[in-house]
C-alpha cells in the first residue's frame, strides 16, 4: 500500500562526480511504486548535453592527459543554480525533499543556503557537507579518508585542465578495477561496464575546489539526513562521520539524523530499492 504522505512528497536528485540524472533511474522507479514522484537534476558539465574532450572517443584518446576542459569556466554558482530552477518547478508539493550524492553536497547545500524556503529536507547520500569545513577537497584530503581508493584514477593536472578528468572509457585493466573497486565494487560484475560507461570523463574544478558557506538562519534550519555507506571505499566511513561531527558542531541547534546502509558509494547502482525504502521512511 502506498504511504499517503509520500504521495505528497517530491525527491529532487542531485549526482555526484562524473554521474547525471540517468544513474538515479532505478532509485526513482522504486520511489514511484512507493508513491512518491521524483526529478533529477543535471548538473551543468553532466549528463547527455556535456562535451566531451575531443579525442575521447577515438583510437588512442588523443590529449586526454593535456586538453583543457570546455567546462572549466563552470562555477560552484552555476552548478547551484541549476538545482535552484528545478526546486522552484517543484515547490508546488507539500513536501520537498533534496538528495545529494557525494561531490552533489556542495551545489545542492548552497542551493539550500540560497532559498531554504525551498527545501523541507536534505539527505546527504555519502555527500560533502560543508559544514564544518567549505571545501570538498578539504575532506577528501583529510586523515579520514586516508583509507579511500582511487587514488590513480586522475588524470592529468587539475588545475591546467579545468577539470578533474577520469577515464571511464580506459583500455587498461588495472586502471578499470581500481574505477570499479572505488564506486562499484558491489554492483553485480556483469553490470559495471554498462555503469562505467555511462559516466562523464570531466568534474568541472569548481565543485569540488569553490568553498561553500553556510548560516544558522538558513540551511541551518533545515531538517537534514545522512545516509552513511558503511563499505565506501571512494569517501571512507570515518570521513563521512567527520562532515556530521563536524557540521553538528557548527550547527548545533538542528543536528544530523544519521542511517547507515550497507555497502559501497553507489547504492543507486548496487541496491536501489533499499536506497528507496530508506529515503522514504
Amino acid at each position: 500500500m502506498k504511504n499517503v504522505s509520500l504521495t505528497r512528497t517530491v525527491f529532487v536528485f542531485v549526482h555526484g562526480a562524473w554521474h547525471s540524472s540517468a544513474q538515479w533511474a532505478a532509485t526513482q522507479r522504486a520511489l514511484a511504486g512507493l508513491g512518491a514522484a521524483s526529478v533529477a537534476v543535471d548538473m551543468p558539465g553532466h549528463g547527455f548535453d556535456v562535451p566531451l574532450p575531443t579525442g575521447y572517443l577515438l583510437p588512442g584518446q588523443p590529449g586526454l592527459l593535456t586538453e583543457k576542459s570546455q567546462l572549466a569556466s563552470l562555477t560552484m554558482d552555476d552548478c547551484a543554480e541549476t538545482v535552484l530552477s528545478v526546486l522552484r518547478l517543484v515547490r508546488h508539493h507539500r513536501t520537498v525533499v533534496l538528495v545529494a550524492h557525494s561531490a552533489g553536497g556542495g551545489p545542492a547545500s548552497l542551493a539550500a543556503e540560497r532559498a531554504p524556503e525551498l527545501v523541507d529536507r536534505i539527505v546527504y547520500l555519502s555527500a560533502f557537507v560543508p559544514g564544518g569545513r567549505p571545501r570538498f577537497f578539504d575532506y577528501l584530503g583529510s586523515p579520514e579518508n586516508a583509507t579511500a581508493l582511487g587514488q590513480n584514477l586522475n588524470l592529468g593536472d587539475p588545475e591546467a585542465l579545468g577539470a578533474v578528468r577520469i577515464n571511464p572509457l580506459s583500455p587498461d585493466p588495472a586502471y578499470l578495477e581500481e574505477l570499479r573497486e572505488t564506486h562499484y565494487h558491489d554492483t553485480p560484475l556483469d553490470r559495471f561496464d554498462r555503469w562505467r560507461s555511462a559516466l562523464s570523463p570531466d568534474l568541472p574544478l569548481a565543485i569540488p575546489t569553490a568553498p561553500v558557506t553556510l548560516t544558522a538562519a538558513r540551511w541551518g534550519r533545515i531538517p537534514r539526513t545522512f545516509l552513511r555507506c558503511a563499505e565506501d571505499r571512494a569517501l571512507a566511513p570515518a570521513a563521512q562521520d567527520l562532515m556530521i561531527a563536524e557540521a553538528d558542531l557548527a550547527f548545533p541547534g538542528n543536528p544530523f539524523t544519521v542511517h547507515t546502509l550497507p555497502g559501497s558509494h553507489s547504492p543507486f547502482a548496487a541496491r536501489p530499492s533499499e536506497l528507496a525504502a530508506a529515503l522514504a521512511s
